[in-house]
């Protein structure tokens, strides 16, 4: 009795070449191959383009993908900016003296950004200083009292993050897939960079009041929803095993994550529900406070 061929106009060799196509080496060995073709039921997730059995191999995989974000390199510093008391001297509104008091204190203190010393000494106001960072990095200021209409819209992103690099959006062009974004602070461009890897989209910013900023987190923190949460873990693996465990009870097809200096942003996506965010962070990168935060410093 002769049994009929799996695959007609194939020969033994050819077989195997058609169980083979297909094949991303990135993926684990449960989706590829053989194994895929056989039809063994593993629930698959997607983290950088390759596929994950949930169950089996995306643990692993999330836990050398954590340790890869986490060793890149920080972005260099930029040294050629011109430095804000020379801007501020060299537009008349501080003088040598008292920029040499700021510095003192600064260095007494072993803490606090110049613009945070010249302004609790007095010697400048919020908006010069502001001015004179949009003018250090040669962008717009955002000239506003009010929280803005366009924060309802747009792209989902943590509050976590938001709060912690002093940022708040601004508004987003659907057309066009930009986000703006008003600073409170100097930007960071690797955390740009995250934001639009993650999102999807391109980032536009400028520079606002460091309280407006913070007026507004206010605002948003309280329509903080249940799309998002922060975790704080010891290790890669506990990282790896908390999410491979959201991935499991929330049947999420992707996961996309990006490094935020200390802090790894982990968002889980599916087809029936939003985004998931987890803002995940080792015990001791815990959130650096505002120079206004911090007890009264003496100005002498």
């Amino acid at each position: 009795m002769k049994s009929a061929p799996i695959s007609p106009g194939l020969d033994g060799q050819g077989w195997w070449r058609h169980l083979r196509q297909g094949r991303d080496p990135r993926s684990c060995i449960h989706r590829r191959g053989l194994w895929r073709r056989l039809g063994a039921a593993h629930a698959a997730v997607r983290l950088e383009g390759a596929l994950y059995c949930v169950d089996q191999c995306l643990e692993r995989a999330l836990a050398d993908a954590f340790r890869q974000v986490r060793s890149l390199p920080p972005p260099a510093a930029i040294s050629h900016r011109i430095p804000l008391g020379l801007l501020l001297l060299s537009r008349q509104q501080l003088s040598g003296e008292q920029l040499r008091a700021a510095l003192e204190a600064q260095r007494a203190a072993g803490r606090g950004r110049i613009g945070e010393w010249l302004q609790a000494l007095g010697f400048v106001s919020e908006q010069q200083i502001t001015a004179a960072l949009a003018r250090q990095w040669s962008c717009p200021i955002l000239r506003l009292d009010s929280p803005l209409p366009g924060m309802r819209r747009g792209p989902q992103i943590p509050t976590a993050l938001l709060e912690r690099f002093v940022m708040i959006p601004v508004d987003y062009i659907a057309a066009t897939s930009t986000l703006h974004l008003a600073l409170g602070e100097a930007p960071d461009y690797s955390i740009l960079y995250a934001i639009e890897k993650m999102l999807g989209c391109r980032t536009q910013w400028c520079m606002a009041r460091p309280s407006f900023v913070r007026r507004s987190l206010e605002a948003l923190s309280v329509r903080r929803g249940e799309g998002e949460f922060s975790l704080a873990c010891e290790a890669d693996a506990e990282f790896s095993r908390i999410v491979r465990s959201y991935c499991a009870r929330l049947a999420a097809s992707e996961v996309q994550l990006a490094a935020c200096g200390a802090f790894v942003w982990v968002r889980l996506l599916g087809a029936s529900r939003p985004p998931l965010d987890l803002w995940m962070h080792p015990p001791q990168a815990t959130r650096s406070p505002s120079f206004s935060e911090l007890p009264p410093l003496s100005a002498n």
